[in-house]
């Protein structure tokens, strides 16, 4: 049976722990530090950490050459990463969010790209809510939606009770309003979205830093 090394047992975390029932799930935590010698006993690392201490496991993860899927936002990607990742020879993906849903969000907010050119006056807007404990604001998913729009976006965001997350796309026209808006119920869907990447990465021969959307669309061919 193949390990994964779960770094992270928070509540997306303890999600893949129960969802993984194929594999053994090797928790790191604060009573279980992470280190070089214990990953390399592990086949690919499923990571939910806060983005600074993602980023200061960085080094650890690309000496120990597994390969690595991580759910950790609130960090700028060091210029040199996918340098090193390919360097070590290891096999890399990071997302914001491990939707597969979402893949399909990002095809229609792509379609929209050319929208506001119908209308002299177009304002657009984000709304994204989630969970009180999550830190970064906005969040990792609103920032993509702007991307993926190709417009500049009004970002509010709120952090109310045990909310998974949220977010809205709201285009307004002078005479109509468009809204687009994918709601997450349950963290589940993240954590089997990550357990999918890892199996994914695993069928991988060559190293690099992996789209979690191009995967996706492979998977859909």
């Amino acid at each position: 049976m193949k390990k994964i090394a779960l770094i992270g047992n928070g509540k997306t975390g303890s999600k893949v722990a129960e969802l993984s029932k194929d594999y053994e799930v090797v928790v790191f935590d604060s009573k279980n530090k992470v280190s070089v010698e214990r990953l390399l006993l592990c086949d690919v690392a499923i990571v939910f950490v806060s983005g600074d201490v993602f980023v200061s496991i960085i080094p650890i993860l690309l000496d120990s050459k597994i390969p690595v899927v991580s759910g950790s936002t609130g960090f700028d990607l060091p210029d040199d990463l996918e340098a090193n990742i390919i360097a070590s020879q290891s096999k890399w993906v990071l997302a914001a969010n491990f939707s597969l849903v979402m893949n399909v969000v990002q095809s229609i907010l792509e379609s929209l790209n050319g929208f506001s050119d119908l209308f002299e006056n177009s304002n657009y807007s984000i709304h994204e809510v989630h969970h009180t404990k999550k830190l970064d604001a906005p969040s990792g998913t609103a920032l993509k939606w702007q991307d993926w729009v190709s417009q500049d976006c009004e970002i509010s965001s709120a952090r109310e009770g045990d909310v998974i997350g949220f977010h809205e796309l709201k285009v307004e026209t002078p005479y109509e309003t468009l809204k687009i808006s994918h709601d997450a119920q349950d963290r589940a869907l993240f954590a089997s979205g990550a357990i999918w990447a890892a199996n994914q990465l695993l069928k991988k021969r060559q190293p690099g830093l992996y789209e979690f959307r191009d995967l996706v669309l492979e998977g859909m061919r």
